[in-house]
């Protein structure tokens, strides 16, 4: 039995929206489970109604096996972690992180023990007596982490809660984030449009778009084998390359580019992906096309190149020397080679 399953989950609001249309979800106990997607897609939604936050217009969400909807807020056993921190303004970093603890059976003492071993654990013992207006951002965030981890609940929910934060912070509190989840054990849902976020902190990643799941599976999976066109667009900077074309007689063509394939293929419409990784200047190739624009990153350079397929990107290890305008080869290493259906876009093979 799954920790917490979410099934045929489904959100319609008053005037028609559908913000989450049949989710399907099973996360095992002590997971990191990272909703990602562009805004809109129905993740907030669908962490909000876990947290008994939104109530579900249809399905169910089962808690070690007990439905929760039933279950106000309070009684749902979760610790939230807000965008925005959601400290109050009038109360220390010590009352803010004790507040969740009013509702526990605790002695006094045990909730100061509890409130001061975790600040001590999050960095925050010497702040304990300062207000919300006197914090950083990544201060106020550490208090919320620590107000949501205190009362020791069985789920942890996130909210782009690193959403605020600048980029230097942003890595500190992702690493915070992660050993404390992986310490305590806890079952977590995160949900974030950062797809490095979602790739360095997941367990497993869960990409959604229009209020349904398109791929969930480990984060060096969905990058390397995209469930689908939408999958294969959204995830990755550069993204995929694509060249939409037919396969026919044990090959892809598509006009003057055509890319022999190994095996049996169906013949029919397709369209060929390939990371920007997998992509070799030469001075043939498969493909030629004319430099548009050299980027150089210091560990490596994005060469974006004009080609009879659309403007693909390919990527090398330093800066290449090329000037817009030169012509170029382009190669494809197989092994970075995918084939998408022409009018699903599922991945095929």
């Amino acid at each position: 039995m799954s920790f917490l399953r979410l099934e045929s989950l489904s959100k319609t609001y008053p005037d028609g929206t559908e913000a989450v249309r049949g989710v399907d979800l099973s996360c095992e106990a002590g997971e990191l489970i990272v909703l990602l997607g562009p805004s809109g897609c129905g993740k907030t939604t669908t962490l909000r109604m876990v947290a008994g936050l939104e109530t579900p217009s249809a399905g169910r969400i089962l808690l070690e096996g007990a439905d929760m909807a039933p279950w106000p807020p309070q009684r749902r056993d979760v610790g939230f972690v807000f965008q925005f921190y959601a400290l109050y303004p009038h109360l220390t970093v010590r009352e803010n992180v004790a507040f969740p603890l009013e509702d526990r059976v605790l002695s006094p003492d045990a909730q100061v023990r509890r409130v001061e071993a975790m600040a001590e654990r999050l960095g925050l013992a010497a702040i304990l007596d300062r207000y919300p207006r006197q914090l950083s951002g990544g201060d106020q965030q550490r208090v919320s982490l620590a107000r949501a981890m205190v009362r020791q609940p069985r789920l942890y929910l996130m909210d782009e809660p690193l959403g605020t934060l600048d980029a230097d912070l942003r890595l500190v509190m992702r690493e915070l984030i992660r050993d404390q989840q992986l310490r305590d054990g806890v079952t977590t849902l995160y949900v974030t449009h950062d797809q490095e976020e979602a790739m360095s902190l997941a367990d497993r990643v869960v990409v959604m778009e229009g209020g349904t799941i398109r791929q969930s599976a480990r984060a060096a999976d969905v990058y390397a084998d995209p469930a689908d066109l939408f999958v294969a667009h959204f995830i990755g900077s550069p993204g995929m390359n694509f060249a939409e074309g037919q396969v026919r007689d044990g090959a892809f063509r598509a006009g003057e580019f055509v890319w022999p394939l190994a095996g049996e293929w169906p013949a029919g419409t397709m369209t060929l992906g390939i990371r920007p990784e997998y992509v070799r200047l030469s001075g043939e190739g498969a493909l030629r096309g004319q430099v548009l624009v050299e980027e150089y990153m210091g560990s490596c350079s994005y060469v974006h190149v004009e080609t009879s397929c659309g403007r693909w990107v390919l990527r090398s290890d330093g800066a290449t020397g090329h000037r817009p305008g030169d012509l170029v080869g382009i190669e494809l290493e197989a092994d970075g080679v995918r084939l998408f259906d022409g009018h699903s876009g599922c991945h095929i093979g």
